[in-house]
């Protein structure tokens, strides 16, 4: 009898820091962003507790700190995931994300980008902030926020709080998210605005003249030192248009490249590429044969 109580006890604790949160965050309190940090510290344990099923990916996540071999990391990641004992539906579920992992790594790789596996451990988190979803790494692994989290398909989103050993990630489709966006074949930036919900984003150009049709794709535009997102990601595909070309309220239907509904191995961006250093260009010298230019 003791036990149960004391599990109410806790319970109602919980609920009643995630209602204030929620009205915090409504009202939009400046200390809301201190609060998403108590919250993932204080929380996101017993949210890590409530996914423990992911254990047998924790050694994964420990020994993949970086992207290498993408063919290597993805077999050691498959024999340790095989190792877990269970069901049929464990195996499955160790199967995908596997899967998962080395699509990842490959991604990840192809643009030369290091990056931390983690899992999803909860959907909408227990902060109780709409559009986010918790992973099962944290500050103990290095991470801060305003790091760019990815999957095997392209960007997820930003990390917007960390605990020691959870941190949580606000979707590109949150109602609170822009990102800046360049299409693939013209070049063309603009802002990809979230609108809380998990298969559509609108984008709106700089220049709403711009040409955009359906099955464009998207990239992102990157911020100065990849934080918190980093350039060349996918970012989704045009669906549709809304607005006439020239019309300041045109914008264009983005369907996510990541689908926010099925996430479960995703990787933190904690490296991106920044090549060698530039070099000064310098105006070729004029040709000394090249005749002198008239009109003395």
């Amino acid at each position: 009898m003791r036990e149960a109580t004391r599990a109410r006890a806790v319970l109602g604790v919980l609920l009643l820091v995630s209602i204030t949160l929620v009205l915090l965050d409504v009202r939009g309190s400046s200390a809301i962003g201190g609060l998403r940090g108590l919250a993932a510290t204080v929380i996101g344990p017993v949210e890590t507790a409530v996914g423990a099923a992911a254990a047998p990916f924790v050694s994964v996540a420990q020994s993949v700190t970086s992207f290498g071999n993408s063919q290597e990391r993805s077999e050691v990641a498959a024999q340790e995931l095989a190792q877990a004992t269970g069901s049929d539906q464990t195996q499955t579920d160790n199967a995908r994300a596997a899967s998962q992992l080395d699509a990842m790594l490959k991604t990840a790789g192809t643009r030369g980008f290091q990056v931390l596996p983690a899992r999803v451990v909860a959907y909408g988190s227990a902060q109780t902030f709409s559009g986010t979803v918790t992973i099962d790494a944290g500050s103990n692994d290095g991470l801060t926020t305003d790091m760019s989290v990815m999957n095997g398909n392209g960007l997820v989103g930003k990390i917007v709080a960390v605990g020691p050993t959870t941190a949580t990630v606000q979707l590109v489709t949150d109602d609170d998210s822009v990102v800046g966006a360049r299409l693939v074949k013209t070049g063309d930036a603009g802002a990809l605005q979230g609108t809380g919900q998990p298969g559509e984003s609108i984008l709106r150009l700089l220049d709403p003249t711009s040409p955009v049709k359906e099955g464009d794709q998207l990239v992102t535009f990157g911020s100065p030192d990849g934080k918190p997102y980093v350039a060349g990601l996918p970012l989704g595909t045009v669906t549709g248009m809304r607005g006439e070309p020239g019309q300041a309220d045109r914008v264009a239907v983005v369907a996510p490249a990541a689908r926010m509904g099925a996430l479960d191995v995703v990787g933190v961006v904690v490296t991106s590429p920044r090549g060698q250093a530039r070099t000064p260009v310098s105006p070729e010298a004029p040709n000394a044969s090249a005749p002198a230019s008239a009109g003395r």
